[in-house]
Order: structure tokens, then sequence, then C-alpha cells
């Protein structure tokens, strides 16, 4: 009987919303940290990509927004592509770290279907709510985010067309030389600030 209820227990599939709770507050707790400020723009954004590590699966959002192509990378390129891409949403989303003052995050729905998951949750700010919702993957007993969608737009669908457009017309190199240089342009400004 005992053995029963342990396989059961085992295979049973861990909550998404209890597990993004509070992973969600390990973050927004860093961002209102006044301790952040207090260091270079590019620190902040490693400190906070190295927390959202733990829930967000950037291998999964770099093969979506690649699409066809990722299929046609090597190991090595898809490495290198995820390390490019990531490295690209650090800091696309860096600026907006002083955005963040404290604003709640309440969570409204899940829905789980097999290894998928949309947890969704409305960000509060002075009256104002804001739909975001979390896509995720069960990997193992993990649950990892794999796109954001934001008021009805998704991260990973705007990063594929934006990219879909650069593939067609320049290729794989060229976008990943476009990556860079967005990255380089970045950096030069976080340097003047």
């Amino acid at each position: 009987m005992g053995m029963a209820l342990s396989q059961s227990a085992a295979s049973a599939t861990p909550d998404p919303t209890e597990q993004f709770r509070p992973f969600l507050k390990k973050v927004t707790d860093i961002l209102v940290d006044p301790q952040l400020k207090t260091i270079p723009k590019n620190e902040q954004g490693r400190k906070i990509i190295s927390v959202v590590r733990e829930h967000f699966d950037f291998r999964e959002m770099s093969k979506r927004v690649l699409g066809q192509q990722w299929r046609e990378l090597n190991a090595q390129e898809q490495g290198e592509f995820e390390d490019l891409f990531t490295q690209l949403l650090q800091y696309a989303y860096i600026g907006k770290i002083d955005d963040y003052s404290g604003q709640e995050v309440e969570f409204t729905l899940q829905r789980i279907k097999g290894e998928r998951a949309e947890v969704q949750t409305l960000l509060v700010d002075k009256g104002k709510t804001i739909p975001v919702s979390y896509i995720m993957l069960l990997r193992g007993e993990q649950w990892m985010a794999y796109d954001v969608v934001i008021e009805g737009v998704s991260l990973v669908r705007n990063y594929m067309e934006q990219f879909k457009e650069i593939l067609t017309k320049e290729g794989y190199t060229g976008l990943v030389e476009q990556i860079k240089e967005k990255i380089s342009q970045i950096e030069k400004e976080q340097k003047k600030s």
C-alpha cells in the first residue's frame, strides 16, 4: 500500500504556480533592493539573469525564436546562439529595472496540458493592471518558462518575427552580426550612463 502511494505521489505533476510564486518573489525582492542601484548596470543584469535562469529555459527560447534555422545549427552554434540571445535579453530588459518600484504580482489562473503550462498573473501598478503570462515546459520536476506574454504580446513571437525577416534577407551570419552589434551598442550606452 505504501509503495503504491509513493509511486502515485511521485508521478503527480508539480504545481506551476506554487513553483513560480517564490521565484517571482525572489526576483522582485532583488529589484527593490536599494543595493542593486549601487552597482553598474551590466552587473545588475548579470545578477538578475543568474536568478532568472532558475526558472527560465533560455535554450528553449532560443530554439523557438530561430524556428527552422535552429535545426540547421550544430551543437556548438546552438550554444553560441543561446548565449548571445540570453545576453541580448539581459541588456534589452536591464533598462526596465529602474521602472520597477514594487508593483504587486497577483496570480490569477493556471492551465496545465501534459508537460506544458501557462501561469497567468497581473502586475498591479497604481490602479492599473498589466496581464503577464508565463508559458512553461516541465523539465523533470521543474516548470521552466520559455515565453512571457505581456498584454497579449509574446516575447518569443516578437523576436521570432524580427529574426525571421533578418534570416531571410541576410542569413544566419547576418542575424548573429546584428545581435552582436545591438549588444555592443547597448554596452556603450550603459557605460555613458
